[in-house]
């Protein structure tokens, strides 16, 4: 029983590491002419979009959504990543 909280308290001091480097992780995503810039909790910091893109409303739209779901996709894979290594250390069934 004193392993299981032992092995919670490292976990949970673990996790909260990880949360602060999620926070300081950031992720560019670009898509013509449009840049997204998360961090790997998945909060945007940025938009950045040209000039030329302001012309074109469904072309800026269509490239927004693309930009945003490829920084979302990398935060979520860096985050799991992360949380993989982890959770390695622990030979929990199912997560290796």
């Amino acid at each position: 029983m004193f392993d299981q909280a032992k092995d919670l308290y490292k976990l949970q001091k673990q996790a909260k590491e990880i949360k602060k480097k999620l926070e300081n992780t950031h992720i560019e995503a670009e898509e013509n002419g449009v840049i997204i810039t998360i961090n790997g909790e998945q909060k945007v910091l940025k938009v950045t979009i040209q000039d030329e893109m302001l012309q074109n409303k469904t072309q800026l739209e269509a490239n927004l959504e693309k930009a945003f779901n490829k920084g979302v996709k990398k935060a979520q894979e860096i985050g799991a990543s992360m949380m993989k290594d982890i959770m390695g250390d622990f030979n929990l069934p199912g997560m290796n």
